[in-house]
């Protein structure tokens, strides 16, 4: 873990440590997400957030399919199709 003061400019501004940069592989052009929180500030990589969040949820989205798929294939159903 590397730890370095910033500062913020006159226009909220800040510049991230080149150092820092190079752990987080951060480049011109990518999108990060901020999140404050009890006093913190968290900032990461849009793409790092989205496989966290799919990890996070891959046990609910397996779930939820195969309920889905339940009820998509449910005989019953199929009277709404003449409707």
């Amino acid at each position: 873990m590397t730890v370095k003061t910033v500062k913020v400019s006159e226009k909220g501004q800040i510049s991230i440590p080149r150092e820092i940069r190079e752990e987080a592989d951060i480049k011109k052009g990518d999108e990060l997400i901020m999140v404050h929180g009890n006093g913190k500030i968290m900032l990461e990589k849009v793409e790092e957030i989205s496989k966290t969040v799919k990890a996070d949820f891959k046990d609910l989205l397996v779930h939820s399919e195969k309920v889905a798929k339940k009820l998509w294939e449910n005989p019953e159903d199929e009277v709404w199709d003449t409707v």
